[in-house]
């Protein structure tokens, strides 16, 4: 296989968090948001850094990125001035005391206790030993006894071990705080803030640089997160499961208006903070029917990707083709100019679900000895490209050493192979690779090609039936006009985080009841808060918790996804 001929390879990283600011005090209530920026998306900007031949696609939510620039300001803006902290967990590094009241003690004790336990607790002695003093005493009955050194002490400790292993490598304050173990002063903490607050804030820029230099594509999902095939017709999670039970209301109303919304807001905010117009959309969750798909060439994107398990269902389910020329290369609807790209699913769960306990190095060389297989199967066939697609965050912290090993092997390997170019879609694009035509497409997502995850259960159904209801108080209150144009603004872009996709995902009992139960509490304070911004006193069901308490055990670490 010649150079002009080698199989084009993409990693597509999908950086999202869903907004965990509480919308009626304004604090954070999870601290993902941070945690993820210091971690994952520090290093995976080093990666290629570091690897001048390496090349990726790395796809950012709106609401994401909102966020990263609210907490950096308001981070650095406390090492400026002493403003209050956005989070409670990041605020255990500031000068204040640790709070006196028993249950918030022992709230925030547990969440500092919130790390994959083997790959970020156990490597560390002292973080170790802290820990299981901390598990000793996390009851009511025994918080008292935990003194505010030791739960100082457990803060750093969380955030040096959810620091990336680039930062942990390369900056001093981490290595001098790593190696003093405990009894850490409040000079030291401010240290560690400090060095959050840079991380925080360094993550746009450098993906910014990143892209300008031709190394990474940056590409969008619309605004808030939302599940677009639903917001335009309920109708079509059943093209993949016929017999799914849909909500009391039959639609959202102004679903494809709210669409639209979503997707123009998300350009906006992207190229303020980039400065360009993306090419590319990962649609939310990889969610995609012929009206989304329609809806982004319209807005002017040249490609989308989605998941194979949609495009199987959309070449005839059980009776998809079994050619396997069929699958990794782009599809385009007639009457339409966008390339629909479809990740290559089992190459993806490999990432997320299976390499994480594998030797970094085996790791790699297995998946890159796999894509060339798919090299030689494709032979020079110029309309073919493998896409590797998976969130950019959620899978490194159950490999050694977040991935540091695995990470660096695979890009050094995929840029060096003589039968693979490690490309982007763009550029895929622009080499003249030839979409093969899709007459229809049934709607679905990366979660097993259907959207059961979102829509079907009681409790989903019930969130949406909420949902519904709060919308159409909106529309009723903006024809009344009696809103300013700014209210009526910070009512839609409010409505905006009620309708993404995180909702719905976290009811379901394949989640731990504890992380169930925080975001029901969120989401029905999202409404609530749009209830008072339309000036409606908030209905009482949104007093009722929306989960009934069938979710999964515990596991004491960070709910694991492999897309969305």
């Amino acid at each position: 296989m010649s150079s002009q001929t080698r199989l084009p390879v993409v990693l597509l990283w999908h950086m999202h968090q869903p907004q965990y600011r509480d919308a009626l005090t304004g604090e954070y209530v999870l601290p993902w948001t941070y945690l993820h920026a210091i971690k994952d998306y520090t290093d995976m900007a080093a990666h290629l850094e570091s690897i001048p031949a390496a090349r990726a696609v790395v796809n950012f939510t709106p609401v994401l990125i909102e966020q990263l620039e609210e907490i950096a300001q308001r981070t650095n803006a406390h090492l400026q001035t002493g403003s209050p902290l956005p989070d409670p967990v990041l605020a255990l590094l500031g000068p204040d005391p640790v709070p006196r009241d028993p249950a918030a003690r022992l709230e925030l004790m547990k969440a500092c206790l919130r790390a994959q336990r083997k790959q970020m607790i156990e490597r560390f002695g002292p973080y170790l030993e802290l820990a299981t003093i901390a598990e000793t005493l996390a009851t009511p009955e025994r918080i008292a006894y935990a003194s505010n050194q030791l739960i100082h002490d457990l803060a750093v400790w969380y955030h040096l071990a959810w620091l990336g292993e680039t930062v942990r490598r390369a900056d001093p304050v981490a290595t001098a705080l790593t190696t003093q173990g405990r009894g850490f002063t409040e000079a030291q903490r401010r240290q560690l803030l400090a060095v959050i607050a840079h991380q925080v804030s360094s993550v746009v820029p450098r993906y910014r640089r990143l892209a300008e230099r031709g190394q990474c594509e940056l590409s969008i999902t619309p605004y808030g997160h939302p599940i677009v095939p639903l917001l335009l017709d309920f109708q079509s999670a059943r093209e993949a499961v016929p017999s799914m039970a849909l909500p009391q209301h039959a639609g959202y109303a102004g679903g494809a208006e709210r669409a639209q919304w979503h997707v123009d807001e998300g350009l906006r905010v992207f190229m303020r903070a980039f400065g360009v117009h993306p090419a590319g959309c990962w649609p939310s969750e990889g969610a995609i029917s012929r009206g989304t798909l329609e809806l982004l060439d319209r807005s002017g994107f040249k490609w989308a990707a989605s998941s194979t398990n949609v495009l199987r269902g959309s070449l005839g389910g059980a009776a998809a083709p079994t050619d396997p020329l069929a699958y990794n290369r782009p599809y385009q609807l007639p009457g339409t100019s966008l390339s629909a790209f479809f990740r290559d699913d089992a190459l993806s769960d490999l990432i997320g679900f299976t390499y994480a306990t594998w030797h970094g190095d085996d790791a790699a060389n297995h998946l890159v000895n796999e894509v060339a297989q798919l090299a030689h199967r494709y032979g020079d066939s110029p309309n073919h490209a493998v896409v590797i697609a998976l969130d950019g965050e959620n899978a490194w912290e159950h490999y050694p050493f977040n991935g540091y090993y695995f990470l660096r092997a695979l890009y050094t390997s995929l840029a060096n192979h003589p039968l693979l170019e490690l490309t982007t879609l763009s550029e895929c694009l622009s080499r003249g690779i030839q979409p093969a035509p899709l007459p229809q497409v049934t709607a679905g997502s990366w979660v097993h090609g259907t959207l059961a995850t979102w829509m079907g259960a009681p409790e989903k159904n019930r969130a949406w039936d909420l949902l519904c209801d709060a919308k159409l108080a909106f529309d009723r209150v903006i024809r009344v006009g009696h809103l300013s144009a700014e209210q009526k603004e910070t009512a839609g872009r409010q409505l905006a985080l009620c309708e993404s996709s995180d909702w719905f995902w976290w009811f379901g009992d394949y989640n731990p009841q504890d992380a169930v139960n925080q975001f029901d509490r969120l989401y029905r304070r999202q409404l609530v808060n749009l209830y008072r911004l339309l000036e409606l006193a908030p209905p009482e069901s949104l007093s009722q918790p929306i989960s009934v308490g069938r979710g999964a055990p515990e596991h004491g670490g960070v709910m694991r996804r492999a897309s969305g």
